[in-house]
């Protein structure tokens, strides 16, 4: 289960990063930054959000903890960006800092124990832990660029009444074992 375990999480986590890569596409600075009351995020600051917290998890992560000291939460929710290109950039090096430190495990590091404010967990259950928080958070921006793009929106799963003819297509093919990713 381990092996499979590494390879399964590593793509949805790529999945989900390619859901907010093709919202963050459809979106002007200004939509990115469109807020729809005063307690909600924009976009651009659910980004800053996830950017925060994937360099405070997982840099230095097998040794350190994962709520680091110079990591400044509350201002992850103060809207800074000047341009798109400093929001992809944000975005793109939280990724990054995620998938360089998980691609090298292997299933011997699964079970070594790691610390998130003080808290173990073991390695899976620290990726499980940031997988569902990273789901969660693209799920909003997803929902959020849907609602500023209304009927310009381009969809990114299964279309609104496309189910028959997607799974049609499906069911077609042979069977075989693959990740649903793998199509995308």
């Amino acid at each position: 289960m381990a092996s499979s375990y590494l390879k399964s999480v590593i793509k949805q986590l790529q999945y989900y990063k390619s859901l907010g890569d093709k919202t963050l596409d459809q979106l002007t600075l200004a939509e990115l930054k469109t807020e729809f009351g005063i307690n909600s995020n924009s976009i651009a600051i659910i980004v800053k959000h996830l950017h925060g917290n994937m360099l405070s998890r997982w840099t230095n992560f097998l040794t350190e903890d994962g709520e680091k000291e110079w990591r400044k939460r509350d201002e992850e929710f103060q809207d800074n960006f000047n341009t798109k290109q400093q929001l992809i950039e944000a975005w793109e090096q939280g990724w990054l800092c995620l998938f360089k430190a998980i691609k090298p495990l292997n299933n011997e590091n699964l079970e070594q124990i790691i610390y998130i404010r003080n808290q173990g967990h073991t390695i899976t259950e620290a990726i499980n832990r940031q997988t569902m928080h990273y789901a969660y958070h693209i799920g909003q921006i997803v929902f959020i660029g849907k609602t500023i793009k209304e009927n310009n929106w381009q969809t990114l799963s299964i279309a609104k009444g496309e189910s028959k003819s997607y799974n049609k297509l499906k069911f077609k093919a042979e069977k075989r074992r693959k990740h649903f990713t793998d199509d995308i």
